[in-house]
């Protein structure tokens, strides 16, 4: 039997840089086509879906998956729904804003040479990117005065609790965990010293909630040196289509690639890491990036790598074979289900502890809400959409 996924402190800097490349600008839109799109990783609010208010997208007959829209429709079909049908815009969470700004200043921090990516540097950078969503979305503007957050607050809580049955969806298997591991030559450089909050440039004022990323950019510095890493890619945009059609697509935080071509997924997180048993949906997340990998690249990524900087805890996972062809078939079958509530119009609420983090409380009918009416106006004839019924490899 494998090993679970791995958790610790320590540092995930390898003694040896891996190769690398000059980075990959991601797109910072909205993804065209298919039911799965995320607003841009680096620009926009995050939870504000861009585009129409209602009506039916226009896409239905290319379906498409990204994970997020996938962890939607497993903790809850309804707010599926709200997000990719009624496309009802969110408002925006300092939590959620903070994460965004953080992700940013991660990513160009590795367009500075090894030598100047030091915390003085990256802290010094949180101005300018606030600046920059600023510019590139003023509704990120209305949370200027908000309150402060508290550091390791998380936007919403694990999605999937251990032995939860998700809604709607066939249980295509059971997975057992890959054996844990890391990239030769991983191993702990000791932590960096917490230094003071991030600083504004002269023209613009950080709120409480955000001047405090300096703390959780402190944080990575103790888990990583990132002068003696050269990533592959960063906000890597990946998308490949399965037999009989179905898109998965999705960002990337960062890709490392070993001289010897062996892969790691790393992706950051904001938030505390999960308790022992709730890590489902991160490790969803991250097994979806490594199916696709896989499908594009033809080889599988060795270590998936979850650096939490709410908590200083890393999680390291190797994915097998076994593994991602579960998950190929988990995908299909999510599918499959998101088509028959489609068809049905029927998308049922799963009331949860998460209900507390949603927006759509208020019109959901498991709190006392009425949800709005399906869309109309609707094609003539109901859309067809494609079969994703094919066996994985």
């Amino acid at each position: 039997m494998t090993a679970p996924a791995t958790v610790d402190t320590g540092s995930t800097a390898p003694d040896g840089q891996v190769a690398g490349g000059d980075r990959t600008g991601a797109d910072s839109g909205a993804e065209p086509g298919g039911t799965g799109g995320d607003p841009g990783r680096t620009g926009g609010v995050p939870g504000a879906d861009p585009g129409r208010t209602g009506g039916v997208p226009a896409s239905l007959s290319a379906p498409s998956l990204s994970p997020s829209r996938a962890a939607d429709f497993l903790s809850c079909p309804l707010k599926y729904r709200f997000r990719v049908v009624d496309r009802i815009t969110e408002a925006p969470s300092p939590e959620a804003v903070r994460g965004t700004v953080v992700h940013a200043v991660l990513e160009r921090l590795f367009d500075l040479p090894a030598g100047e990516r030091t915390l003085d540097r990256a802290t010094a950078m949180v101005g300018p990117e606030w600046a920059r969503l600023l510019a590139e979305d003023p509704r990120a503007a209305q949370l200027q005065a908000a309150s402060d957050v508290p550091l390791g607050a998380a936007t919403e809580p694990e999605a999937t609790e251990p032995g939860a049955t998700e809604p709607g969806v066939p249980e295509p298997g059971a997975t057992e965990p890959g054996t844990a591991g890391a990239v030769p030559g991983a191993g702990p450089d000791g932590p960096a010293e917490v230094v003071g909050d991030a600083r504004a440039g002269a023209d613009t004022e950080l709120p409480g909630w955000l001047a405090v990323s300096g703390r959780l950019l402190a944080t990575y510095f103790g888990l990583e040196d990132p002068g003696r890493v050269e990533p592959a890619e960063r906000e890597l945009r990946v998308q490949t289509e399965l037999d009989g059609g179905l898109v998965l697509r999705g960002f990337v935080d960062r890709l490392d690639v070993a001289p010897d071509g062996a892969m790691r997924i790393v992706d950051y997180k904001t938030g505390r890491a999960p308790g022992e048993g709730w890590e489902a949906r991160a490790l969803f997340q991250m097994r979806f990036y490594a199916l696709v990998l896989w499908r594009l690249r033809g080889r599988m990524p060795r270590l998936l790598q979850l650096m939490y900087l709410g908590s200083g805890e890393v999680v390291r996972y190797a994915p097998d074979e076994h593994d991602l062809l579960a998950t190929e078939r988990k995908l299909r079958a999510v599918w499959s289900a998101i088509e028959s509530s489609m068809r049905r119009r029927d998308f049922r609420p799963n009331p949860s502890r998460l209900c507390d983090w949603c927006d759509h409380k208020v019109r959901c009918p498991a709190w006392g809400g009425t949800a709005p009416d399906y869309p109309e106006p609707v094609p003539a004839s109901e859309p067809v959409l494609p079969s994703v019924q094919g066996s994985g490899r």
